[in-house]
């Protein structure tokens, strides 16, 4: 069976991975020389201790577990099982935390409330105040810069894998088939779209309008902080932006303690990951409506710096890096991603949100599964 591949971040990169593995040949067409999209602007997070209890959750844990099969093969992904800490610092965020500790899939989470000498002990750079922390051990990190560079590597070692990087696809022609800028035609047997952010020409040609929005993020990027972050850390704003944390408790947060007006402006929420060269990938923005600025602010930067400084009880490294982002979101909450059979032999996969790094290899999994590979 030989199957094409449009799109080579990181939805489409294990789409790939599958057909490989359960011994297709694979033709990746990418636009760009390399994604350089919402797959490499990302936190690297292996999320799973926000997201929605049902077939959310379920995608994450299948995909923590593949992600964490595929990093022992490709040490060069950076896979780490790090888990994530959520500080609290009053009785109404404690509250949250402990009405998440107390779902049902809370075990399954590895969710587990844990005072603040227990958590300064799981990571000792937590040096600033808080009363206790939310613990998810089933979280982890990969690279995100890094990450299809070596799947990459290894999909080509295997000799059934062709990258062709810098050809934007044009048209659908015939039964499972694709024409490219070039001219050139691609057949074969199945043609996935994981076109990520890119919902317009072909996209809406083959699909018309679909149940996808773009999403704009800020994010940033620090020199290295000079000691371990042995975890993921998260702020109790993720509680009001996650949809595991809904609950009574986090409706009497929200009325009791509105958000500060910085990051309730911006939507934000703190996320921050410890990169391999020491330094920390922070954020994090959302943008709904359109036009998107097309430049970035600075509010929102001194907003999470001051938080971060807060937990870390020291001046943050230097800002090595600022950048923005766009990514694809399914309006549809029920549906972990768009999934969509557009021609006969052509399916459409896009809209992960910001679950496209944690759920991608579950995601791609699925997409195998139905069709048969």
């Amino acid at each position: 069976m030989k199957v094409i591949v449009v799109g080579a971040g990181v939805v489409g990169t294990m789409h790939a991975w599958h057909a490989v593995e359960r011994g297709h040949e694979v033709v990746h067409i990418e636009r760009e020389a390399e994604a350089r999209g919402a797959s490499l602007r990302n936190f690297g997070q292996i999320w799973v201790s926000g997201r929605a209890g049902g077939e959310e959750l379920d995608t994450a844990l299948r995909a923590r577990e593949l992600w964490e099969g595929i990093g022992a093969r490709v040490p060069g992904l950076g896979f780490r099982a790090i888990g994530s800490l959520t500080p609290v610092r009053n009785a109404h965020e404690l509250a949250v935390a402990e009405a998440a500790v107390a779902r049902p899939d809370a075990a399954a989470r590895g969710y587990k409330l844990l005072t603040a000498d227990e958590a300064r002990a799981v990571n000792p750079a937590l040096r600033g105040a808080f009363e206790a922390a939310l613990w998810c051990e089933r979280d982890a990190a990969v690279e995100p810069r890094l990450a299809q560079l070596a799947l990459r590597e290894a999909l080509l070692a295997t000799g059934r894998y062709t990258f062709l990087p810098n050809r934007e696809v044009r048209d659908v022609v015939g039964e499972s088939a694709v024409r490219d800028d070039l001219g050139e035609v691609h057949a074969g047997d199945a043609v996935i779209l994981c076109t990520g952010a890119w919902l317009s020409g072909l996209v809406r040609e083959v699909a018309g309008e679909i149940p996808v929005r773009r999403v704009r993020l800020q994010m940033m990027q620090t020199d290295p902080l000079g000691e371990p972050l042995t975890t993921s850390v998260a702020d109790a704003d993720s509680f009001r932006y996650y949809p595991a944390y809904a609950s009574e408790a986090l409706d009497a947060l929200q009325a009791a303690r509105p958000q500060d007006p910085t990051a309730a402006a911006h939507k934000m929420q703190l996320l921050m990951v410890q990169r391999l060269d020491g330094g920390l990938t922070i954020g994090d923005t959302h943008e709904y409506e359109h036009p998107f600025a097309f430049d970035t602010l600075e509010d929102p930067y001194e907003h999470l710096t001051r938080v971060v400084e807060s937990f870390l009880g020291r001046p943050l490294p230097k800002i090595r890096r600022r950048w923005a982002g766009v990514y694809a979101q399914c309006v549809d909450t029920s549906r972990v991603v768009h999934r969509q059979r557009v021609r006969d032999g052509v399916w459409l996969v896009t809209g992960p949100g910001g679950r496209g790094m944690t759920c991608s290899p579950a995601i791609a999994e699925t997409t195998a599964n139905e069709l048969g590979w």
